[in-house]
């Protein structure tokens, strides 16, 4: 008898842990996942948008000057994207600070060379930033890979400080998804723990294609769905490379983003599947 109720048990639990596997993710939170790591992204992109261009604008006008940079920060505000370099020293004074309008047009800004020490936001950033440069040369946990740079973005959104670490491909027409770090810091700003967003490098060559589709897969253990760096990247990337969308698939989720509207999609793995069936219903093979 003890048996025969041991057993029914047993049985009992592993029906209940295969169906709480099985259980379709309640649509709130898959929006609440999306609306995040959407916002998260796109804010990220407006930074490195800033860094790209800032950049840009900077060393053609000033290319003379670079021996004297110490390094560059971007950061928003309610109107504008803001890229600051920065001469080298632990009391660094700004060389150049490039005011971007949120309307993406590289034409529109306006060029600041007064020196003045870095206020609150940029000094924060500049911590950030070398912390992290400490951590690229102590930490093992960080891959280099062959024709690539690390890209180093301190990053605040909404108070939350933190930083990303991007790989980026020296050629062009490559887009580069994966090896990528996020660093979290104490309120001191020092490095407290380092995440690999994914475990290792995707390299896709553009070059002669149009309206790619990429996709890649994250395994048990890394985010759920599409991350922000994956949206940063993409966002980048798309446009030079005629990008079309992009596919994660998890265990849970299949996300698609749209590189032509920069909107997210995020259906759980059941609802893609009850898709694909209802496709090969409506379409079957001849």
């Amino acid at each position: 008898m003890l048996k025969t109720i041991l057993t029914s048990i047993m049985l009992f639990i592993c029906f209940a842990i295969a169906f709480a596997q099985d259980k379709e993710p309640d649509r709130a939170e898959v929006d609440r996942l999306t609306d995040s790591v959407i916002a998260e992204g796109k804010a990220l992109f407006r930074s490195e948008w800033a860094s790209w261009h800032g950049t840009d604008i900077f060393f053609e006008r000033f290319k003379e000057r670079e021996n004297q940079i110490g390094g560059y920060v971007s950061y928003e505000t309610a109107d504008n994207l803001i890229n600051v370099f920065y001469t080298k020293g632990d009391k660094p004074q700004t060389m150049g600070i490039i005011t971007f309008g949120k309307d993406f047009n590289i034409q529109n800004y306006q060029l600041d060379t007064v020196a003045r020490p870095l206020n609150a936001i940029e000094m924060d950033l500049y911590t950030l930033r070398a912390a992290a440069f400490k951590a690229l040369h102590t930490d093992t946990t960080f891959k280099m890979y062959l024709n690539t740079d690390f890209n180093v973005i301190p990053f605040i959104n909404k108070g939350v400080k933190r930083v990303y670490i991007l790989t980026s491909p020296k050629a062009l027409r490559v887009v580069a998804l994966g090896n990528d770090y996020q660093l979290t810091v104490d309120n001191n700003n020092q490095i407290t723990s380092v995440k690999r967003i994914h475990n290792t490098l995707i390299s896709t060559d553009t070059k002669g294609q149009k309206g790619m589709t990429l996709m890649h897969t994250h395994l048990i253990g890394k985010d759920e769905i599409m991350s922000a760096t994956d949206i940063c990247t993409l966002m980048l990337y798309e446009k030079e490379n005629d990008l079309k969308q992009a596919y994660v698939m998890s265990k849970k989720y299949v996300s698609i983003w749209d590189c032509e509207k920069d909107t997210l999609i995020v259906l759980t793995k059941q609802a893609w599947d009850r898709i694909n069936a209802d496709q090969k219903t409506r379409h079957p093979k001849q």
